[in-house]
């Protein structure tokens, strides 16, 4: 009696701390996280979807194609793709993007599968401003990069941050500068890849800088990693695709990422449009 007693208890204990870890488990992975996009703070969006540089925010800030980048099946309906040689958006100066307003948060992303990140060459996904002040993403030497950089008022003079990438692969980078003030501050400047925090880096608030914007391509002056500035004039064109570029004038956190990087586990599992156009619908709903 004494030792079936001790294996039923022994039983019921296994049974209780199996139950206490379950819901452990289930509160950890259930509990919210944090979530900082602000639809007040955006500046724009360019989903692509209906084949045009068309903003989908409520900015009207219509980009203008260059070239004759294709309206092809994206990671999130439909992308645009890039030749390489001649074709990109130039996005029009704004108050809330790059004229007028200091920027003390930013978030600056987009999705991106490019034919062949190996080139030798700058391959921009997205930059504004210029030599002095700017912001930038783009594709070299098989990494993908963010960098940032405001060399008057405070002297900034520009951190770069990168993570290595594969040709013909869909992935998802953003630039985020986040609580930032009029002085050079550590982990302000921050890169995420697929929804994962890459690294912090030192940084600072952007002051407006005059220098135009675009996408799939430099279109005046921007600060690489390895030199001091390209000159005028267009160049760096990005060869593959580009899809759901956005700018908010807030810092994303892992919540908003999250939400934002959901069409690459679609792709993973075999995508279709109607399973995505369900997740693009519940994420605006939400």
């Amino acid at each position: 009696m004494f030792f079936s007693i001790k294996k039923e208890n022994l039983v019921i204990s296994n049974i209780v701390l199996t139950c206490f870890a379950l819901s452990l488990f289930l509160f950890v992975f259930n509990t919210p996280v944090e979530a900082q996009r602000n639809e007040g703070s955006v500046s724009g969006i360019w989903d692509f979807d209906d084949g045009t540089a068309n903003d989908s925010s409520n900015k009207g800030l219509n980009g203008v194609i260059q070239g004759n980048p294709k309206s092809v099946s994206g990671i999130a309906g439909k992308a645009l793709e890039f030749n390489g040689t001649t074709d990109s958006i130039h996005i029009p100066d704004s108050p809330n993007v790059n004229i007028t307003n200091i920027i003390t948060n930013r978030t600056i992303a987009a999705f991106f599968n490019c034919k062949d990140v190996s080139k030798n060459q700058k391959q921009v996904i997205f930059e504004e401003g210029g030599r002095t002040r700017g912001l930038v993403l783009y594709v070299f030497e098989g990494k993908v990069y963010i960098g940032g950089w405001n060399r008057a008022e405070y002297n900034w003079t520009g951190e770069w941050l990168s993570a290595d990438v594969k040709s013909n692969r869909w992935y998802h980078v953003a630039l985020v500068i986040r609580d930032a003030e009029g002085k050079v501050e550590s982990d302000r400047l921050e890169m995420w890849l697929d929804g994962r925090l890459v690294e912090k880096i030192d940084g600072g608030q952007l002051h407006p800088h005059g220098d135009d914007n675009a996408i799939g391509s430099l279109k005046q002056n921007v600060v690489y990693h390895d030199d001091g500035g390209a000159n005028a004039g267009y160049g760096d064109w990005f060869h593959g695709l580009i899809d759901e570029v956005l700018i908010y004038n807030s810092a994303f956190d892992q919540g908003d990422f999250n939400e934002l990087v959901k069409p690459l586990s679609v792709e993973a599992e075999g995508k279709s449009t109607t399973t995505w156009g369900r997740l693009k619908s519940q994420r605006l709903t939400d």
